[in-house]
């Protein structure tokens, strides 16, 4: 077992900022020890905007975002260290997820394609790095993601409550744990992101912080029962999605369909499409006695309050409060999958992506000292 401090590094889909955290772990233990928020410039965010929504791109275009990314990752990872006190000696390893800007797990070539040069992170920071954690899983049939379930389980699992972990990211996550079940896990749409660029577009606002625009808006009932009504919902587990689906303009097609309706309107009508077609999900699911929420949804007073109403008898909570951050949960997850990767341990579950085995997850980047 390859026992240490890890670094994991985790930019979303929501985009606002790279993630970095510094946790001990070994195998029985993740321990979280330092945090670090790193902002990505505009210009790198509109360019993984373009990408994301289907923009024709050059492959010079890749290339330079490709490098871009990994030199902001390195970057933040080195002011981590600097913040904690650290050298590169100090950490075993670094776990970085990259920046998808596409992910197609169906059709006749099924990929996923994430930036961020993780040749780059390794020469610039010293350290031995693991990355592409999703190509391995899809190379058995797999999804390539969702990859945290693996990860909610080892941490917040319980022998005989019904629980599930919820991540509201850019996209909405949710991990099943039930106990004599095997864990299963999918995206299940949009969480902040269509939030996020309905207020960007009308306000220049990289968030609507604490729901305040939305609360004073109205659910406009035939455009949240038209926007569930989006193929993505009915399907079947297993199943991921991503901006490729989900993004500005497939928001304005589908309101193109209506009379005008108020900015603030919609604002409010994205928060119910968020918290409504997670709550179906659980409910699909059986329900359960607690849902263990993260990601900066988690902060969204109105989702919360609207998941707690639609699933009464569950506790709706924030991780937090059961000893793992919300706000760094995705990062931990990937500074975990390293140490399984450094370990030889498989780091997905078929049961949630859909693969035909189990496997050892990432590519390894060794640093100039070796591993």
């Amino acid at each position: 077992m390859r026992s240490g401090r890890y670094i994991g590094v985790m930019s979303g889909t929501s985009l606002d900022g790279i993630d970095v955290v510094i946790a001990a772990i070994d195998e029985r233990m993740v321990a979280q020890q330092s945090r670090y928020s790193h902002p990505i410039p505009i210009a790198v965010k509109e360019s993984i905007l373009g990408m994301c929504q289907g923009q024709a791109v050059t492959l010079a275009q890749v290339g330079e975002l490709d490098r871009q990314m990994g030199s902001l990752y390195a970057e933040a990872i080195n002011h981590l260290l600097k913040q904690a006190s650290l050298t590169p000696q100090d950490i075993t390893a670094i776990g970085c997820h990259g920046q998808t800007v596409w992910h197609q797990p169906e059709g006749e070539n099924p990929f996923t394609m994430q930036l961020g040069d993780n040749n780059r992170v390794a020469a610039l920071t010293a350290i031995t790095t693991v990355g592409d954690f999703r190509r391995r899983d899809m190379a058995y049939g797999g999804q390539g993601a969702p990859l945290v379930p693996a990860f909610h389980h080892a941490l917040l699992t319980h022998p005989v409550e019904r629980r599930m972990v919820l991540n509201i990211g850019g996209i909405a996550n949710l991990s099943l744990l039930l106990p004599g079940l095997p864990v299963r896990g999918f995206d299940t749409g949009p969480g902040n992101m269509l939030l996020d660029a309905w207020i960007w577009r009308n306000h220049g606002k990289a968030y609507d912080e604490d729901a305040a625009w939305a609360k004073q808006g109205s659910v406009n009932q035939p455009l949240l029962q038209h926007l569930l009504a989006a193929p993505y919902f009915a399907r079947p587990a297993p199943k991921s999605t991503g901006r490729e689906l989900f993004n500005l303009g497939w928001l304005e097609q589908q309101l193109a369909q209506f009379p005008p309706i108020a900015a603030v309107d919609v604002q409010a009508t994205l928060v119910e499409l968020t918290a409504i077609s997670i709550c179906d999900q659980v409910q699909l699911a059986g329900g359960c006695e607690r849902l263990l929420v993260c990601g900066g949804g988690a902060r969204n007073p109105l989702i919360m309050s609207r998941m707690a109403a639609l699933l009464a008898g569950t506790e709706v909570c924030s991780t937090d409060a059961y000893g793992v951050s919300g706000d760094d949960m995705e990062a931990l997850a990937f500074a975990w999958l390293a140490y399984r990767t450094l370990s030889g341990l498989p780091g997905n579950l078929p049961s949630v992506t859909g693969a035909s085995q189990e496997t050892i997850l990432g590519a390894i980047y060794p640093a100039n000292h070796a591993i």
